[in-house]
């Protein structure tokens, strides 16, 4: 199987070359298939890999040299473990469906062959980033993955706000992205420094066994380990989208809706996380660093749960789900969770994707129209869209025996009973838990429910989507249902699969206690259950049939609501105290340091001193010999005086 595993990545590398050069020859149709195949393919060979894992352990490829430099050796080496199994498992086959999508999604765009290179080249970099060996390898795929992302949020680029929008995640994830690169050359420098110019290596096998270094080394006044640790989650929070770098994903919905499902529901989003269990024995020596990952992840999903409450844009309303739910895993992993936040990792792939590519559904009928006001009624023409989001709704929720109950159960348990957790990381999450519930229920009852409040124009378009966009929704919608089977928890009589399977990457694991007796067990669940039923059960009584009652409420507490659907007035705030400082900063550099020192005084400056002189000196050349003879005798006279008087000196 090591000899298959460069397929993985390289079937969607060779279909994007596919789409961007050959298929502009073909109709265009070809390019969508061969994308969808080249995915497709990609997600047997890493099915087929994957149970490999689960039969016979770790696979490795070795396909060369990359970097040989003093101490520093860096191979292009893949590698497929429980946890990397996982990741491909989810990229290529989300992935797989939501290629399927797009064939009808964008059958009659422009753009078409552009879109599915593009597509087919940011599975490439995922696919590196989770395959990667070593901390520079997954550096290119997660590079990789913020060009393609910057590429397809700006898809549109014709669309001035949409180029924004594109520009704005490619700067706020560079900020991270630095922050990375510090934390992974101070693992290297502290080895070279320890253990001299041959002991550097930033292989994640060979980091694991110098975790004692890290752990005892000290930098700063804090270990090596917890400062690289920081640094790296730096990296994290612009990639997954925490606190305080975020704010460029819910612009990023400008992007072709498929786009949303894939970048920022299912994969790119979740870098953040799979690093962070990646580089689980640094973590786990570092308390600290723990402790910054568990609040900054419950604060980020508590804060991004109360904007989406009041927003009234289907994709907006699902983009800060998505941040809130990223800020779920980053809380099982900051108190010790692993596989719980991968588990969530994988069910959000299904119950978010699976309702991105149903806000896309709807859209599509809409004739483009994402105000969730403009909608209603919706389930008599969308029946297969109408269920299948309530599916992922309910999901999303944490309706009793779906996927999302059981791996946020787990999270919340983690969070109350983990040595590094505590009840007010407990009180963040279940508020969390009863918003996203109520959010989610909000939506899917404005959008479907009640009568239609759209337009005459839009509801005699209305239709249904084609095959190709609802059969991903209807298998989507069976994952998000039975997607919880593979962390199915011990009351039920199981031996929770997903935690098993993870065992081995797990290096230096916090044991989290599981409740004493089964009853203990059910009981946590059916709290859990009470609270996500309290929030649908709320949304669905007030919302669309109470619609004067919701607006009359907004408008008592007009100000706590004008503050949920401005975000808080962040944005505001990063251009009044970032942007703008940055552009007066930039202005003054132009003018002065290169408008003056480098262009008046440097470029400029020489260039009309020289042509000066030069003009100087043409008035003397008349062309008339008498001036010749002239300036010939004052010059020698010059001369000869010079050498007088030096020789008079001497």
């Amino acid at each position: 199987m090591a000899d298959s595993l460069h397929w993985i990545p390289l079937l969607p590398l060779l279909g994007a070359l596919f789409c961007a050069t050959v298929g502009r020859l073909l109709p265009k149709i070809c390019s969508g298939v061969v994308a969808v195949l080249a995915v497709g393919f990609a997600a047997a060979v890493a099915f087929g890999s994957a149970w490999h894992v689960h039969e016979h352990g770790a696979i490795v490829s070795r396909m060369g040299d990359w970097i040989a430099v003093g101490p520093l050796k860096i191979g292009i080496d893949l590698a497929m473990d429980p946890l990397s199994a996982v990741m491909c498992a989810v990229v290529t086959g989300v992935g797989f469906l939501i290629h399927v999508y797009s064939l009808g999604y964008m059958a009659h765009d422009a753009g078409y062959r552009r879109y599915f290179a593009f597509l087919n080249l940011f599975t490439f970099n995922m696919l590196v980033l989770v395959l990667a060996k070593n901390l520079p390898l997954l550096f290119v795929g997660w590079e990789g993955v913020g060009l393609c992302s910057y590429l397809l949020i700006g898809f549109w680029f014709e669309d001035p706000a949409k180029a924004s929008a594109g520009k704005k995640a490619f700067i706020v994830n560079r900020i991270g992205d630095a922050a990375f690169v510090m934390g992974m050359l101070l693992l290297f420098w502290t080895q070279v420094q320890a253990t001299g110019v041959t002991g550097g290596s930033l292989d994640f096998s060979d980091l694991q066994e110098k975790r004692s270094l890290f752990e005892t080394t000290s930098w700063g006044g804090w270990t090596v380990g917890t400062v690289a640790a920081l640094l790296l989650f730096v990296g994290a929070c612009g990639k997954s989208a925490q606190l305080p770098l975020y704010v460029w994903l819910p612009d990023a919905m400008a992007g072709p809706t498929p786009v949303s499902a894939l970048i920022h529901a299912a994969t790119m989003v979740t870098a953040g996380v799979y690093m962070i269990v990646r580089m689980n024995f640094l973590y786990t020596g570092a308390p600290a660093a723990m402790a910054v990952v568990a609040w900054v992840g419950a604060s980020t999903a508590l804060f991004a749960a109360l904007i989406a409450i009041t927003q009234t844009d289907i994709k907006k309303v699902l983009a800060y789900s998505t941040i809130s739910q990223l800020g779920y895993m980053f809380l099982a992993v900051g108190v010790g969770a692993f596989s719980s936040g991968i588990f969530h990792l994988t069910t959000h792939a299904f119950f978010k994707g699976l309702l991105f590519l149903g806000a896309g559904s709807v859209i599509h009928a809409m004739s483009g129209e994402q105000d969730i006001r403009k909608m209603g009624g919706l389930y008599r023409m969308l029946p297969y869209t109408c269920c299948t989001f309530f599916v992922g709704a309910a999901a999303i929720a944490g309706f009793p025996l779906l996927s999302g109950f059981f791996s946020k159960d787990e999270i919340l348990w983690a969070a109350w009973q983990s040595p590094r957790g505590g009840p007010a990381l407990l009180v963040l999450g279940g508020l969390t838990a009863a918003l996203t519930a109520f959010y989610m229920f909000r939506c899917a009852a404005l959008a479907f429910l009640g009568a239609s409040r759209a337009s005459e124009e839009v509801r005699h378009h209305l239709h249904e989507s084609p095959p190709s966009m609802v059969l991903p929704l209807l298998l989507l919608a069976v994952l998000s249902v039975v997607g919880g089977a593979l962390g199915l928890p011990h009351a039920l009589g199981a031996t929770n699969f997903m935690g098993h399977f993870l065992e081995p990457v797990i290096v230096s694991p916090v044991e989290i206690p599981h409740p004493h007796t089964a009853l203990a067990e059910l009981g946590w669940m059916g709290a859990a259950s009470a609270v996500a039923l309290a929030g649908m059960g709320f949304a669905l009584w007030l919302y669309p049939r109470k619609l004067a009652l919701a607006e009359s409420w907004a408008g008592s507490w007009r100000r706590l609501h004008a503050l949920s659907s401005n975000k808080f007035y962040v944005d505001e705030l990063y251009l009044l105290f970032v942007v703008l400082p940055l552009r007066a900063f930039s202005f003054v550099c132009w003018k002065i340091g290169d408008g003056l020192m480098i262009d008046g005084a440097g470029v400029h400056g020489i260039a009309g001193a020289v042509k000066g002189g030069g003009n100087a000196t043409t008035s003397l050349q008349t062309g008339n010999v008498q001036h010749s003879a002239i300036l010939l005798w004052a010059g020698g006279a010059v001369v000869l005086g010079a050498f007088l008087w030096l020789g008079g000196f001497a």
